[in-house]
């Protein structure tokens, strides 16, 4: 199904590309214990400047087929960005917070910031099957390529359908709990609301989502002024940082320009 005008965390751009869409296939049943989505964005900008995205990131790690190699993409604590060139494609698999653990088979921290070409983590066929995802025509088609791709990496030698680590669907839980409410603030409050002692809550995100909780939960509190600011008119600056447990409206202001480069208001009227 095609994305919402904009997903949520993706930046305004001050020029708009002239041919770009995304598309976004939710996973097979047997995928998403692991799998949030997969993603396809095209564009072709001949006879256009180049056009760069911004993104604030969310708490999750992409495999993308692109070119030139397929790469892991980990969580990005500052803002993503990615220029678009020319023409083409690329195809992305978005893991559930906590759902890479599963596959990298040790703390998904260790990715962090971090582009790794795949092969690094999957061997040399992952070219290979980055080239037929890339080079089929129908969407659906790729999917089906990826996933199958997918289910061989869960497997492993034995083929055999992967156990489900408990602690992955707790902590997609919580990560959903937090990016659903921005207004919690604090991690006292969280782990007293998922009822996980705050050290605990803390080696799970190390281990699982690769950023703690403190992150998470700042960047959700951003990307909801980002949203506001994407759709509203008039907004209450002082009234939304009060909403958002900011200490005022000056916080918030240094908070979004810190990460953002611009501040919300000027953000609005772009």
């Amino acid at each position: 199904m095609t994305l919402p005008d904009r997903a949520r965390g993706v930046l305004r751009a001050a020029v708009e590309p002239g041919n770009w869409d995304a598309s976004r296939y939710e996973p097979a049943p047997d995928l998403a214990p692991f799998v949030d989505y997969h993603w396809i964005v095209r564009w072709d900008l001949h006879g256009r400047a180049p056009f760069k995205q911004k993104v604030l990131s969310h708490p999750n790690v992409h495999v993308v087929f692109e070119q030139p190699y397929p790469a892991v993409y980990g969580v990005v604590r500052d803002v993503f960005e990615r220029e678009l060139i020319g023409a083409g494609h690329v195809f992305g698999i978005r893991f559930r917070a906590g759902g890479f653990r599963s596959v990298l088979g040790g703390p998904v921290a260790a990715l962090t910031d971090r582009v790794l070409p795949a092969v690094d983590l999957f061997g040399p066929t992952v070219g290979e099957v980055g080239e037929r995802v890339l080079g089929t025509a129908a969407e659906a088609d790729r999917v089906v390529l990826a996933e199958t791709w997918l289910r061989g990496v869960l497997s492993g030698p034995s083929q055999a359908p992967p156990d489900l680590d408990p602690a992955v669907a707790e902590v997609a839980a919580i990560v959903e709990r937090i990016t659903t409410n921005p207004n919690l603030f604090r991690v006292d409050d969280l782990a007293e609301e998922v009822g996980v002692p705050v050290r605990r809550l803390q080696r799970l995100f190390a281990e699982y989502v690769g950023v703690g909780p403190k992150w998470v939960l700042r960047r959700a509190r951003l990307q909801e002024v980002a949203e506001r600011a994407e759709h509203g008119a008039g907004i209450d600056w002082a009234a939304l940082a009060a909403d958002l447990g900011y200490a005022d409206q000056a916080h918030l202001t240094r908070d979004f320009t810190a990460t953002v480069g611009t501040a919300p208001g000027r953000y609005a009227r772009t």
